[in-house]
Order: C-alpha cells, then sequence, then structure tokens
C-alpha cells in the first residue's frame, strides 16, 4: 500500500457546466450555502494542523469548478507558501482560466489539469450541457493561455463515453505529438450518472491503446504522476498518453490519497463513503486540532481495509449518495 499523502480539496460544489458524467439533468444539485462551505481560514488551519502532520505532502484543488471560488488565487498562494507543500495542483474546466492563468501561476501554483472531452464544438457542448454555448471556445482559449504563462506539462482530461466522443480518441491523444501536454483517458464512472451509465457502460483503456497503438504505436513511458495514471507515448511524441482505469484495472492498492468535500466531509476511498468524517463541524464545535488529528489518524489506520474491500466486492457501482461535483473530483 502506498504512503498517503494526497488530499483533493473541494473549493466549491457548484460549476458553470453541468457534464452528463458529473452533475447529470436528472440530479437534484442541492447546493451548499456559502456559509457551510469551509473557509479559506479553516482550510489553511485543517493542513497546518491536521493533514501535514500526518504526512500529507501534496494538495489537488478540485470543484465542482475551483475558479468560481471567490478569493482562489489568494487560497493558492496561502498553500502553495506552506513550507511542507511539495506538489500544488488543479483540476478545472478551463472556462476561467484564460483571465486567471497567470495569477495562479505567479501565486505558486505550477500543475493544472484541464477538462477537454471533445474537439468538436457541437460534441463538447452537448456533454457539458449547455448545447448552445461557445464554451469550446473559452476552454480552448484558457488551455492555451495556460500554457503561453508557463504551466509545463499541461494535463488534459478525457472522459471516453461510448456513442458520444469514442471516435474523437485520436485526434486527442495527437494533441500530444507536437507538444508537452499530457492527455489523460478517463474510463467513464457510475457515480451520480446511474441512467446514463446504464445507457452507454464504458470503454475499458486497453480498448483506446489499442487504438492509439494501431495508429502510432504506443510506448511506455518514464514519466510517473503522482496518482493512478499509466502512463505512455506515442514514439517520438513531445507529451504524454495517460490511462486511469477504475473500471477495468483496479488500482486501490496503489491509492494514495483522501478527498476533502467543500463541505468539509473527509473521505478516504472515492467509491465509498465508509469511514468519511465531518471536519468542518468538528472545528466549529472547537474540538481541539489535536484530537481530529487523531480521528484521521484512524482513517489512515483503515484505508487499506476499506480499499480493498472495495476493490474485492467487484461493486463497480461504489457506495455513496453524492454526485462527482459534490464529492469533489
Amino acid at each position: 500500500m502506498n504512503q498517503v499523502d494526497y488530499l483533493r480539496i473541494s473549493l466549491i460544489d457548484r460549476c458553470n457546466f453541468r457534464c452528463q458524467y458529473c452533475m447529470p439533468e436528472e440530479a437534484e444539485l442541492n447546493y451548499i450555502l456559502r456559509q457551510d462551505l469551509l473557509t479559506h481560514e479553516e482550510i489553511i488551519t485543517l493542513l497546518e494542523t491536521v493533514f501535514i502532520p500526518l504526512g500529507f505532502r501534496k494538495f489537488r484543488l478540485t470543484g465542482g469548478e475551483p475558479l468560481l471560488r471567490p478569493g482562489v488565487v489568494e487560497l493558492v498562494k496561502d498553500i502553495a507558501s506552506l513550507s511542507a507543500t511539495e506538489d500544488l495542483s488543479m483540476t478545472t474546466n478551463g472556462y476561467l482560466l484564460a483571465s486567471l492563468a497567470e495569477d495562479l501561476y505567479k501565486a505558486g501554483l505550477k500543475r493544472i489539469n484541464i477538462s477537454l472531452d471533445s474537439l468538436n464544438s457541437e460534441t463538447f457542448n452537448s456533454i457539458i450541457g449547455r448545447p448552445k454555448s461557445n464554451l469550446w471556445q473559452h476552454t480552448w482559449l484558457g488551455i492555451k493561455t495556460a500554457y503561453e504563462v508557463g504551466f509545463d506539462p499541461l494535463k488534459l482530461n478525457v472522459v471516453v463515453i461510448p456513442g458520444v466522443n469514442e471516435k474523437e480518441i485520436e485526434p486527442l491523444a495527437e494533441l500530444s505529438i507536437n507538444r508537452n501536454w499530457h492527455i489523460r483517458f478517463i474510463e467513464f464512472m457510475p457515480i451520480g450518472n446511474g441512467d446514463l451509465f446504464n445507457d452507454k457502460a464504458w470503454i475499458p483503456s486497453e480498448e483506446i491503446r489499442e487504438t492509439i497503438r494501431q495508429k502510432w504505436g504506443l510506448i511506455e513511458s518514464n514519466i510517473k504522476g503522482n496518482g493512478p495514471a499509466d502512463i505512455f507515448q506515442i514514439p517520438g511524441a513531445k507529451g504524454t498518453l495517460g490511462f486511469i482505469s477504475q473500471m477495468s484495472e483496479c488500482f486501490c492498492d496503489r491509492c494514495n490519497r483522501m478527498r476533502l468535500s467543500a463541505d468539509g466531509l473527509l473521505r478516504p476511498c472515492l467509491l465509498n463513503e465508509t469511514g468519511q468524517i465531518d471536519l468542518k463541524t468538528l472545528l466549529r464545535n472547537n474540538v481541539k486540532t489535536t484530537e481530529i488529528k487523531d480521528k484521521v489518524a484512524q482513517i489512515l489506520a483503515i484505508k487499506p481495509e476499506i480499499n480493498y474491500k472495495e476493490r474485492d466486492s467487484g461493486n463497480n457501482t461504489g457506495n455513496y449518495g453524492r454526485t462527482m461535483s459534490q464529492i469533489g473530483g
């Protein structure tokens, strides 16, 4: 079991997109009230007094859409300035990135993942639930701006949905050939989107790799990331191709992360709510941070058991009551 040193911090559950796989139309979304979000100060307190003392060194800011969070640049600066922070990254849909990329980079954010499920504007707009918009152009501008200001390598996340965007595997993979861009293909997961998942199912990573292999060839890369992606390259390409295979190639034994929701719920497993604890309520009830740290340490101790139980059950539908946007990607 890997050392658990990576915390994904959701800043907000709201989003300006409504992606089919994250916030499906049929899902009833009860957004967190602003006063119920973890505050800037509470996030920093938890990092300084709970997570860093327990060995956490890598932090990723997620949502919803994290760039909708008021004061996000200042929060990035404060987390980046913590002496124990070894890696600070963010996952975003890119819509607001063109105007914020330079400020985020200067504040200390050095790595960024941007969702890009299609290069076709109509398909893209359909996936994000905004069929009559020009959001693709905003996202593409955000991607280019982020790369220009210094985010290198740049990572693009692609959720592959059968019958929707699997025809674009090759053109999306091709983005890695002439740019130091890392394209990450993610197997479609049934979190909060049961109807869509049951209708579309998912494509195993090996099928995606084979599509690319037949076009250009494919070799394993010596570049390794902080997460569960298996990394490959098209021969001679500047960038890489990552494959996150949570459905077909379970990586529970390599999991090094925990997730903190925007309202302060800490969960040890994306697919399992077992063991989650409400850190916000503990803080606001003036529970000593040493006691909170002990509670988190107890969860860390049983995380391998939770992971293996999920893996061995063969239960790909998971055990959760929230959509992906409410969990925090």
